[in-house]
């Protein structure tokens, strides 16, 4: 019995597991919707920023980076151009969320509701603009990878300051 070789961690499974990891995120989150108590309250807004931040992290490295390196390569432009509008209503919503504060009544439903959105177009990502990039000629995820880590790096350290 031949051994396959291993294959190199590429763009997508760092995107995915960035996914993987909000995931999380919208379960824990989850699990304190429609608590009362003080430290569920504080959790939940703290929770609701990390999404946040992750999320603009994530979709500003697929906009500069993957989407249009995928888009060049597979010659998809409704699979693409689909992703970039959910993007746009996933802003949308973190604004919302990000301009929430204790009082917001909805702020729940907000974060439910992106989580949903996210779900969404995880689903999409992961079941057809995966295959695709990784079937497609001349596009190497496995530089790419690189390109993001350094990317989200950078991004992530503009947040903390």
């Amino acid at each position: 019995m031949a051994v396959q070789p291993t294959r190199k961690k590429d763009a997508c499974d760092l995107l995915d597991t960035d996914h993987k990891a909000v995931h999380a995120m919208f379960k824990e989150y989850e699990t304190l919707a429609g608590s009362r108590a003080k430290s569920a309250t504080a959790r939940k807004q703290e929770l609701a920023r990390d999404i946040c931040a992750a999320l603009t992290v994530h979709a500003t490295v697929e906009e500069e980076i993957f989407y249009p390196a995928v888009r060049a390569a597979i010659k998809d432009d409704d699979l693409l151009n689909e992703a970039e509008v959910e993007h746009a209503s996933c802003k949308d919503l973190i604004a919302q969320i990000e301009s929430s504060d204790s009082a917001d009544d909805r702020l729940d439903a907000k974060v439910t509701v992106l989580g949903e959105y996210i779900d969404h177009h995880v689903k999409e990502e992961r079941n057809e603009m995966f295959p695709k990039a990784r079937a497609a000629r001349g596009l190497d995820l496995v530089a790419m990878r690189d390109v993001i880590e350094a990317r989200k790096a950078e991004l992530m350290n503009e947040q903390t300051v």
